[in-house]
């Protein structure tokens, strides 16, 4: 079953085109994710989609209603985690759940909230003294508070430190497994990775690709990644010539050869490196990953 399904979406401001004629569905009970650096588009999607901005063209049809037609039966069945949340600083995070279970027809106890999200001992504490994680919690409990089918995180890790970050990655797990549909918007690539069952990537407006990660790599490399800090300027046409590279692309003073045959190109290296055509730091080897398909795809990497 289908979730969502946004046909030729486009939204302008001014001369801005910040979506630009997109489509795509999201399968029931799936974690998509919409991936891309700031300014590609992300939010605007999927704000459109939650009702909170008007379309400039396009279809969008959410739980099988239309999203301009039925507005207010939608708002019901879903739930939306913004990038920022303006919180009351002096309500304390029941108080919080209780007043925002009041803007639905149904909500959930405040209790199961609070355990959901791992704020069982601050439970009476004001917000303005919860920590950057536990207030991303909170955040993301209030976008629960109606046991929506639908849940809308937006860069729901944007500033934590890794062990908040995991946290919330264990929150959204869990709620899959109860069988909820989540759209995620982010820029990290291992989030994507590890969460998401598909991945629209999105650059300048537009989606320029779209499958699970695991066919988005594989269908962008067959090779592994080798990496290091060059130290000397080695041109692209020199190291792209090395025996095995596929590709080679440098990002500052940090290069990466794509190659079929790894000893065969690092023992390449190590000679090159002995006669003084090549000079370089920090030597190690990985698998491609989600940063190589992007970096391919659009020429640079997503930095924070």
């Amino acid at each position: 079953m289908t979730a969502i399904e946004v046909t030729n979406l486009r939204k302008v401001y001014g001369s801005l085109v910040a979506v630009n004629d997109i489509s795509f569905t999201v399968n029931e009970g799936e974690v998509f994710g919409i991936l891309g650096p700031n300014g590609a588009g992300k939010t605007t999607t999927i704000e459109c989609i939650e009702g909170l901005r008007e379309p400039d063209g396009g279809e969008i049809r959410v739980l099988g209603q239309l999203r301009r037609g039925e507005a207010n039966g939608i708002k019901e069945r879903i739930g939306i985690q913004l990038q920022t949340t303006g919180l009351y600083p002096l309500l304390t995070v029941s108080e919080l759940l209780k007043l925002f279970g009041t803007f639905f027809s149904k909500s959930l106890p405040v209790d199961e909230l609070v355990r959901l999200v791992s704020l069982e001992d601050k439970r009476n504490t004001r917000s303005k003294d919860l920590s950057g994680g536990q207030l991303q919690r909170l955040s993301l409990a209030l976008a629960l508070v109606n046991d929506p089918e639908l849940i809308f995180l937006d860069e729901p890790t944007t500033g934590l430190d890794p062990q908040s970050r995991r946290q919330i990655w264990n929150i959204v797990e869990d709620l899959q497994r109860k069988g909820k549909t989540i759209v995620l918007t982010t820029h990290y690539m291992e989030e994507a990775q590890t969460l998401c069952d598909r991945i629209a990537v999105m650059d300048g407006g537009k989606i320029i690709a779209l499958d699970t990660p695991e066919q988005l790599i594989n269908q962008n490399f067959e090779t592994a990644a080798i990496e290091f800090d060059d130290r000397n300027g080695a041109t692209i046409e020199m190291l792209s010539a090395l025996p095995g590279v596929k590709e080679a692309k440098r990002d500052g003073g940090l290069v990466t050869l794509y190659s079929y045959s790894t000893p065969q190109t690092i023992e390449a290296m190590i000679t090159a490196a002995r006669e003084g055509r090549i000079a370089f730091d920090d030597l190690r080897v990985r698998k491609a990953t989600l940063e190589d398909v992007f970096l391919k795809l659009t020429g640079r990497r997503i930095r924070d």
